[in-house]
This record gives C-alpha cells, sequence and structure tokens, in this order.
C-alpha cells in the first residue's frame, strides 16, 4: 500500500496532547477470518489496519480442506491456491471396512493454509487496508487514559504502542485474547493432531484426487490423509482431555497406512474450540469472528469456510459500527450483527452438534450410511460442493429429520417421567 494512500486514510485524535492516528477499524489477526472481515471493511469505505503477529506466509495446523461455502465465500477475484482437487473419498472405521466412494466431478479442494492466509492478505491489501506483520496485540480498552472518547478503542500492543479505533475485529485464533476482551465461551473443545510428510512419487501417486476419512476409537473422533502435491497432510482430532490416545491414534493410524518410515516435516497440535449457543459476539464497539468467537461446525470442526462468512459480516458490521456516534447506535449495530450470526452460522453449528453427538454414540451407522447408502453419498457429496448444508438437509428431507430426532433420543439419558 503506499504512502499517500496511507496517509489519506488516517485521521488525527488529540490523546495526551499528541496527534494518533485514529483508524475506522483495526481487526487483529491475519488468518481467513480476520482478511476477510478487513477486506469487507476496506470495501464498504472504511479505514483499515490489519494486525498479524507473524509473518506472512507462515504454517498453520490445518487440513486445508475447501469446501463449496468456503469458496463461495472468497472475496471477488481471489483465486484459490490449490494442491489438490478431490474426487474420491475413501471412508474407513477405525481401519477397517474400508471402501472408496467416486464422484465424476470435484467434491472440493485441497490449500495449504500459509498460501491460502497470505493471499487473503494480500486481497485485504488490494481492497486498502494496511497490512502489519509482527505486531503483537497484547488487550483492548474501551475506557481509561488511552481511549480519548466513548467512540474510540484501545488497542494496546506487546511493546507498548497503542494504536486507536472507532471499531475493532477480533479474529486472532482459537486462544484469541480479543475473545476474551468480549467474554467469549466455549462449550466443546478438541485437540487436533496433524503431521506433513513428505512421499515419494509413487505414493503421491496412489492418493492423487482421493482422502482418505477414518472414523476414530475415541468418541467424536476422526482422521484423515489429505494429499497435497508430494506431501499428505495426516490428522486426527478428538476432545480435549484425551491427549496420549489421541497421539496414540495418530501413530497407529499413520502406522497401518504404511507412512511410518516417512519422516514429516511438520508435526503440530492445535485446539479448536466451539462456542457457546448463548455466547457474546461483542462488547461495545468489539466484534469477534471466526475462531475467535468459537464458530466452527462442531461436528466435523471444518472452520474455513465459517471463518470466511463470520468475518465478511464482522468487516461489514464494523464498518457501519464506526460510523455511529453514540452509545445507543452502536449497541443496534453490534446486535444486529450478533442476529446475523446466529441465524445462519448459529443454525448451522446446532444442527452440527446434534450430528456430533449421534456420530460419537455410533459412529458405525454414519460409516454404514456414506459407504451403502447412496442418498446419504449424495447428500455428503452436495454439502462438499456447496450445494447444501447438513442444516439445510435436516430442515428440508423428512427422512434426515426423523433420523436426527431418533439419534437424539436415543442418546438422550431417561428422566423420572420416563421411568415412571
Amino acid at each position: 500500500m503506499s504512502s499517500d494512500n496511507t496517509e489519506a486514510g488516517e485521521a488525527t485524535e488529540a490523546t495526551g496532547g499528541e496527534a494518533a492516528a485514529v483508524w475506522d477499524v483495526i481487526v487483529v489477526g491475519a488468518g481467513p477470518a480476520g482478511s476477510s472481515a478487513a477486506y469487507a471493511a476496506a470495501r464498504a469505505g472504511s479505514r483499515v489496519l490489519l494486525l498479524e503477529k507473524s509473518e506472512l506466509p507462515r504454517y498453520k495446523t490445518c487440513g486445508g480442506g475447501i469446501i463449496g461455502l468456503s469458496r463461495d465465500a472468497l472475496p471477488p477475484g481471489v483465486e484459490l491456491p490449490l494442491r489438490e482437487r478431490v474426487n474420491a473419498v475413501t471412508f474407513s472405521l477405525n481401519g477397517r471396512l474400508a471402501r472408496t466412494r467416486r464422484s465424476r466431478n470435484t467434491l472440493f479442494g485441497l490449500v495449504n493454509r500459509a498460501d491460502l492466509d497470505h493471499r487473503l492478505a494480500e486481497a485485504a491489501r488490494w481492497a486498502g487496508a494496511e497490512l502489519r506483520t509482527g505486531v503483537t496485540v497484547s488487550r483492548v480498552e474501551q475506557h481509561g487514559s488511552a481511549v480519548p472518547d466513548r467512540r474510540t478503542v484501545a488497542v494496546v500492543l506487546a511493546d507498548g504502542e497503542t494504536l486507536l479505533a472507532r471499531a475493532v475485529v477480533g479474529a486472532d485464533g482459537s486462544a484469541s485474547r480479543i475473545g476474551a476482551h468480549v467474554g467469549v465461551r466455549m462449550d466443546q473443545v478438541d485437540l487436533g493432531l496433524e503431521a506433513e510428510i513428505p512421499v515419494p512419487a509413487t505414493v503421491a501417486e496412489d492418493w492423487a484426487g482421493r482422502v482418505l476419512i477414518d472414523w476414530g476409537p475415541l468418541p467424536g473422533s476422526y482422521g484423515w490423509v489429505f494429499p497435497k502435491g508430494d506431501t499428505l497432510t495426516v490428522g486426527v482430532i478428538a476432545p480435549r482431555g484425551e491427549g496420549e490416545r489421541t497421539k496414540r491414534y495418530l501413530e497407529d493410524f499413520i502406522d497401518r497406512l504404511g507412512l511410518a518410515g516417512f519422516e514429516p516435516s511438520v508435526n503440530s497440535g492445535h485446539l479448536t474450540r466451539c462456542r457457546a449457543d448463548d455466547s457474546p459476539l461483542s462488547r461495545g464497539r468489539v466484534l469477534v469472528c471466526g475462531d475467535a468467537a468459537g464458530l466452527l461446525e462442531p461436528w466435523s470442526r471444518e472452520g474455513i469456510s465459517f471463518a470466511l462468512r463470520s468475518g465478511r459480516l464482522a468487516g461489514e458490521w464494523a464498518a457501519r459500527l464506526a460510523e455511529t456516534g453514540d452509545a445507543v447506535d452502536a449497541r443496534r449495530q453490534a446486535l444486529n450483527y450478533t442476529f446475523a450470526i446466529r441465524s445462519g452460522l448459529g443454525v448451522e453449528m446446532g444442527v452440527g452438534r446434534r450430528l456430533l453427538a449421534a456420530f460419537a454414540r455410533r459412529p458405525g451407522v454414519l460409516h454404514a450410511a456414506l459407504t451403502g447408502f447412496p442418498p446419504a453419498w449424495r447428500a455428503f457429496a452436495r454439502i462438499t460442493r456447496g450445494q447444501t448444508t447438513p442444516a439445510e438437509i435436516v430442515r428440508t428431507h423428512p427422512l434426515a429429520r426423523r433420523l436426527v430426532s431418533s439419534l437424539d433420543h436415543a442418546g438422550r439419558q431417561p428422566t423420572a417421567s420416563d421411568r415412571a
């Protein structure tokens, strides 16, 4: 971004006798959620500063699956840095009963998060946002000596520098400091472990265009193999609190795939967190989105589409929030953002929680359906292509609705009235 553009994008405010830049919107975190928010706010005409603690590109623990909802939520003109197009899925049940289902058309794509995040941050810069990397945010303040008035939020950096904005978007990941300020509460925490395994061309060819999804030995767990050229991303996820068993699942998974003899280039772990249904999404002039808000699909733990979609909404509403002149109007805009999230992504998460609970109890039912019941496979394919969502299927298909309801009932603990 040019210096002329930067100077045109800054206003000044008297703070402690010194002139300080006041941005319309500061976005903390340049992952998919943050870059989408910065892009949307900049396109709405806001003066936007995007902060990222790491230098880009940087590695992120993530399978990198790009379903249709993610593709459709990308900022216009952003080309996906695809490493693989997937048209076949092998399903297995803890290493057994493997069966491969194929599609004539692409089901979804695979990317490295480093590539995707870098491209999205560049799109935000192209839209007019200024990007600063190598910057760690220690806290935000909406009251106190650092805040000149009630229309301003102070973003305090680890080196002591204070930045000012009319609105702040927190997109700083699942251990978000901005989320802590807002008061985000999580009711589901999972541990994901992942290895990036370089493989010879002969092995890579066997995986080209095909992924493996293994329903795991721990309740609610599963593993995956995602091919990306000459590297296989191999990972597992399970509820937090089962760290040793989750690690053993990954080791056994890699071993039975015949990949134990190849040295991983990266071994990493990451906690994913899903918000409680009534968890706040804003506080004053601060909004949260993506992982910082605990927004992801509870069953699959897919987060990229939730990050892109919630980030876009957060950016749009932050731009409106920045224009408000009083607390009442600011509160109204923040509530509008909350409603937009809850009426869309929140509904999807509600269905995802029900599906996770059913899957955790009876993973074999899901495996049998996907490998032996054509309508279930077609539904899976339509979901991955972005043609529908699990929530939409449950809402519109009586059979799916009855199945989920019956699984809900089967897993419910008997009450005193049931036993009477």
